[in-house]
């Protein structure tokens, strides 16, 4: 994978760049539709690409190992094969899902087990049968195996969590190195900045995994319940040591204004659940502001869901037919939803890339963050 860093704004560390890989070239900064088990739920693969405008979407270590499983994903030829996105797909080490879905966790130096929310099974994860599960998926970027302690941790606790977190790190690089892609095409592994809200934690971290040349690295364990202007913290610390010609990924990150701080801060790639989850619950992200379309406001309003025109439904349906369709419990209504959320969110970091290449971010952010901000 390569990553060609294509400009800087003069006012800020905002960035342009371009990450190829081996299923195709992705324009950062960039959003990661969450595909949890292999899809965007609610949206089928075409609508992604040509209405939504993905580039990469994002699969999980830990769900995908529990169902299909590795057997199946390695009969199918990994995942884009088995589920027909020929696309970049980035995924996730399952760390996060261990450590807030399983019950009965237990961690030690080897890994941690748990048990199944599925059935209850008891599994192990290490850092090397992870290395080893992401190869079997076949993603093109691939996570490291880290503990994600919780945002208030004490410091005692992030410091002992880190340090197992760098540890296993050195295992999931010798492992990474003595294997090679199961499907002909090359995968990258992205190690991740922990440290809580700790700076020098932080700051250790991003100092230790710039040993490994990656060919990008994630900062993950934040937007966990800490105060975003902390979270905006912690990503200067980062951002300060990371290497400028690599890629930076902000794990799980977040709502637009979220987006646009980061990105502000010298952020590239993001992923969330928040476009889906919150429109199938009929929450509207516009260039205008937020929409909950359930309000009995919108009854009546037969104009398109964001009047700027951006992003996929906005000529086709209205506030008030999507509220009708919410109301009635209809499954398109979610669809809708979701597919606006997602289109939205490309749209704005595309025109967060165009205004860096033309050295107006700053401005046009200023302008954007008021209108984010407002609950229409």
């Amino acid at each position: 994978m390569e990553y060609t860093l294509q400009h800087t704004d003069s006012c800020c560390a905002a960035r342009a760049g371009v990450l190829a890989t081996d299923h195709g070239a992705i324009e950062t900064p960039i959003f990661m539709p969450v595909g949890t088990v292999g899809s965007v739920k609610g949206v089928f693969h075409r609508d992604l690409q040509q209405e939504v405008g993905a580039q990469i979407i994002l699969g999980n270590t830990y769900h995908l190992y529990l169902r299909p499983g590795t057997g199946i994903l390695e009969q199918a030829g990994g995942l884009h094969r088995f589920c027909g996105w020929d696309r970049p797909i980035l995924t996730d080490s399952g760390g996060f899902q261990v450590f807030s879905l399983a019950d009965c966790r237990k961690i030690t130096e080897e890994g941690c087990r748990f048990s199944s929310h599925i059935d209850g099974s008891k599994h192990l994860f290490t850092p090397e049968s992870v290395m080893d599960v992401q190869r079997s998926i076949g993603a093109d970027i691939m996570m490291a195996f880290d503990e994600c302690p919780p945002g208030d941790a004490p410091y005692d606790y992030a410091a002992k969590s880190l340090a197992l977190t760098c540890r296993w790190l050195e295992r999931c690089f010798d492992r990474f190195t003595k294997t090679s892609p199961r499907y002909g095409y090359r995968q990258s592994l992205f190690p991740i900045v922990q440290g809580c809200a700790y700076a020098d934690l932080r700051t250790r971290s991003a100092e230790f995994v710039q040993q490994f040349d990656a060919d990008g690295y994630a900062i993950g364990g934040l937007a966990v319940g800490e105060p975003a202007p902390v979270m905006y913290q912690m990503i200067e610390v980062v951002n300060a040591i990371l290497p400028q010609q690599k890629p930076r990924y902000l794990m799980g990150v977040g709502t637009p204004i979220n987006l646009l701080e980061a990105i502000e801060r010298g952020v590239d790639m993001f992923d969330c659940v928040m476009p889906t989850r919150n429109g199938r619950n009929g929450m509207l992200f516009t260039s205008e502001g937020v929409i909950n379309i359930r309000n009995q406001k919108w009854q009546n309003d037969f104009s398109v869901i964001d009047p700027a025109g951006h992003c996929f439904a906005d000529t086709a349906y209205t506030k008030a037919y999507l509220r009708h369709l919410t109301i009635a419990g209809e499954m398109l209504a979610a669809q809708i939803a979701s597919m606006h959320n997602l289109a939205f969110y490309l749209w704005l970091v595309g025109e967060a890339r165009r205004h860096i290449l033309a050295d107006t971010f700053v401005p046009w952010k200023a302008q954007m963050m008021e209108r984010l901000a407002r609950r229409l």
